[in-house]
């Protein structure tokens, strides 16, 4: 016998030795809708608490769920700006982010799925997705909405972050950091500058 029919045997074996008040149990359960949460109800409750909060807040300006991301890379950047390091602050958060980056880099030596770059950049990759809300995109092409004008712009009104614009964060950290994340992968990209509507493409270049 193989080993597919020798454990279908023993599968077929073992459910007949359930208790029938197992049996009826099991089904019992598989039978109810479910959440796919159960267990989580806690942290569901909480995160929702966090979403109400933060789209309620209206001080200053409407407030949007990616605030927090925005503010910390705002600040960051303008630092890195300010002492002439941007570069730098570039180039380390590539090293950083090398081990991560090295495990894409397996897979897709080992199935040759170049798009798995993309999915590692964008798809699963929650400092991405959390950031930039209106990311999407298959295939080879991936797009989303730069997403630091509403907070720059309040900010800007009341003296933060003066002489750093969106042009700029895009040409000199989203650019070199995601062309850099790629080059750890094996794979090259290609970012398209802000169009009108501050959209921005990244493509896969094929070999």
């Amino acid at each position: 016998m193989d080993s597919i029919g020798y454990e279908e045997q023993v599968m077929a074996e073992a459910a007949q030795k359930l208790d029938p008040v197992q049996k009826k149990s099991n089904v019992v359960e598989n039978m109810k809708m479910k959440s796919g949460f159960e267990g989580y109800e806690t942290e569901l409750g909480q995160a929702f608490s966090v979403v109400l909060k933060q789209l309620g807040n209206h001080a200053g300006y409407a407030h949007e769920l990616n605030d927090p991301l925005v503010k910390a890379h705002l600040m960051a950047i303008q630092f890195a700006k300010v002492n002439g390091t941007i570069a730098d602050y570039v180039a380390y958060d590539v090293e950083t982010m090398a081990p991560i980056n090295a495990r894409m880099k397996n897979v897709i030596d080992k199935t040759g799925e170049k798009e798995v770059a993309l999915v590692g950049l964008f798809d699963r990759t929650a400092c991405h997705y959390a950031l930039a809300l209106d990311s999407g995109g298959k295939g080879n092409t991936r797009t989303w909405t730069s997403p630091f004008k509403t907070v720059l712009d309040a900010c800007k009104r009341i003296g933060q972050f003066d002489g750093l614009t969106e042009e700029y964060i895009h040409e000199n950290w989203t650019k070199p950091r995601l062309i850099g994340y790629a080059e750890a992968m094996g794979v090259k990209i290609t970012i398209s500058d802000l169009d009108e509507n501050r959209q921005i493409t990244c493509e896969l270049v094929e070999d």
